[in-house]
């Protein structure tokens, strides 16, 4: 294989397949879990979206913050600014997700799915707008990589 498509290091590489991986099921998340929870009653609607909320926080959080560190990473041993691009890209999930979607989160935390406010759908549907900015940054992050392990 030419040298000129080898990745010029391991850990842009890895940096790629964290950048797949977070975009990828960002991408699950706004195109088919999203639509699927949205023709649900509002109790039942508020239950999966907790349910869902806390397994993917629990994987898509750590993503990020290793899709950060192995960008950073690759970018220092290789100089590619594309690594530190995508690197930046996908840290800008976390602040993203701090101000823009928690308090929305807490909000929708806090209902009683027993007995749901009639509020629910539409705030559902509105965090789904805000959680598509975190699949747009994991996209924009995983083409980033793809660019510097050229």
């Amino acid at each position: 294989m030419p040298d000129s498509v080898m990745p010029d290091s391991v850990l842009g590489l890895a940096a790629l397949i964290v950048a797949a991986v977070f975009a990828g099921a960002a991408a699950y998340i706004n195109l088919v879990e999203q639509p699927a929870r949205l023709t649900l009653q509002p109790g039942p609607l508020l239950t999966q979206w907790k349910i869902a909320y806390k397994r993917g926080y629990a994987m898509q959080a750590p993503l990020a913050a290793v899709g950060f560190v192995l960008g950073l990473a690759a970018s220092l041993t290789t100089g590619e600014p594309g690594f530190m691009i995508g690197g930046l890209l996908m840290l800008a999930n976390w602040p993203w997700t701090l101000a823009g979607i928690m308090p929305l989160n807490n909000r929708l935390m806090a209902f009683d799915p027993a007995e749901p406010p009639a509020e629910v759908p539409n705030l559902i549907r509105r965090w789904g707008h805000l959680h598509a900015v975190r699949t747009y940054l994991g996209a924009a992050a995983l083409a980033a990589f793809v660019w510097a392990n050229l």
